[in-house]
């Protein structure tokens, strides 16, 4: 008798379980119906393979690990960004292509590099930027609809990429040349590497100018294929070489006064990405941005001093006269180029409306740093005597 109840029990065990997971499948397939979450194995980590448009050496490759390393560390791992220097997968020249194809997932770079495809990119970055530095290009870029100007600029050359600018610059020398230039005329026929718009502003100047990568500038100075060349600041032109093959350097130019850096990504790439990590993404460029211009201040200080004290380098201050005649050569390109191209009037009329009122605010409310490097670091005067008293009269 005992037996045969344990055969029950056992039976009814059995019928439990399965109308147990029976229940528990069909609500499962309600729950999903219904839009309930599903829970889904965890994916492995996202990579992406980058390439910069600069060589190993450069300060440059280094901002652009700086930004992967941001975004790694902030996803925990979850995206993985591996930058190679330029030339590993294409030329510099040939990034936004590799990046709009799907050849690389992204990269990091300059817009003016992308002058050939759409004149109008050059207008982040070269150019006087009407008084703006690279800082309050990136407000206008943010606040003043330039990201907006910039995208429709790459629609327009259907280009298959979301672009993040960051990473203000300094003022860019006016060249390395093998004499100083005191005057315009001693421009005059010399062979000149320089990028975007200042292709057409040093041409009217009168130098015959060669687009260059970074790094083949100084191989061609080298070789003679060059007499002089720009390229962007203390740190990289020491990198690069730049005082292995002239020892004169011009400092001040509005030829680039006003550059900042791009992040590239494959826009299909890009957009498959969870919103979570877009939004890291777009925080960790602005973090990037900070950062690289704090680094920019520390190294490139030193650089200066080492390419006068170690290097002998010797740095001029561009003329004046010069100065006013990159403001007024720039006019006549723009004018020229606006007719030609609508797109590029737009822009332009953008950054002056923002600039008018920018600039004026900056001038007017920070007071200018040279008052105060003089007061405590220029050359001090000894104090002045007090006058002798005349001797007391005697009687």
């Amino acid at each position: 008798m005992m037996k045969k109840v344990k055969e029950n029990k056992t039976k009814e065990e059995k019928v439990s379980r399965r109308n147990f997971l029976k229940t528990a499948a069909v609500t499962a397939g309600a729950a999903a119906t219904m839009g309930f979450p599903t829970i889904v194995k965890a994916q492995g980590p996202i990579s992406m393979r980058w390439q910069s448009t600069w060589p190993t050496k450069d300060i440059f490759h280094e901002f652009a690990l700086d930004f992967a390393k941001k975004v790694n560390d902030m996803t925990g791992g979850d995206l993985k960004i591996e930058v190679l220097p330029a030339g590993a997968v294409v030329p510099a020249f040939g990034l936004l292509d590799a990046v709009s194809k799907g050849t690389l997932d992204g990269g990091h770079g300059v817009v003016v590099y992308h002058y050939g495809k759409q004149n109008a990119l050059a207008l982040f970055g070269s150019g006087p930027g009407y008084g703006m530095d690279a800082n309050m290009l990136l407000a206008w870029y943010k606040y003043g609809g330039g990201r907006e100007l910039h995208a429709k600029l790459y629609a327009s050359i259907g280009a298959n990429v979301v672009s993040f600018l960051y990473g203000p610059m300094a003022t860019q020398p006016f060249g390395w040349f093998k004499k100083p230039i005191s005057k315009l005329e001693d421009l005059k026929g010399q062979k000149f590497r320089t990028v975007g718009l200042s292709v057409d502003l040093y041409t009217a100047m009168g130098l015959a100018v060669n687009a260059l990568p970074g790094g083949e500038i100084v191989p061609a100075l080298d070789r003679g294929l060059l007499d002089g060349a720009e390229f962007n600041n203390a740190s990289s032109d020491r990198l690069l070489g730049f005082a292995d093959v002239s020892k004169v350097c011009m400092l001040q130019s509005f030829h680039q006064n006003a550059e900042q850096f791009e992040i590239l990504f494959n826009k299909d790439k890009y957009n498959a990405l969870p919103e979570k990590m877009k939004a890291i993404i777009y925080y960790a460029v602005e973090a990037a941005s900070a950062d690289m211009w704090w680094k920019s201040i520390d190294r490139y200080s030193k650089d200066y001093i080492g390419l006068q004290t170690v290097d002998k380098v010797k740095f001029y201050k561009t003329p004046d006269a010069i100065l006013m005649k990159q403001l007024e050569l720039f006019d006549q390109i723009v004018a020229k180029k606006s007719a030609e191209n609508p797109l590029f009037k737009e822009i332009i009329e953008s950054q002056i409306a923002f600039a008018k009122r920018a600039v004026a605010w900056d001038m007017d409310t920070n007071v200018g740093r040279r008052m105060a490097y003089n007061y405590y670091f220029g050359p001090k005067k000894a104090p002045a005597k007090a006058p002798e008293k005349a001797p007391a009269k005697k009687g």
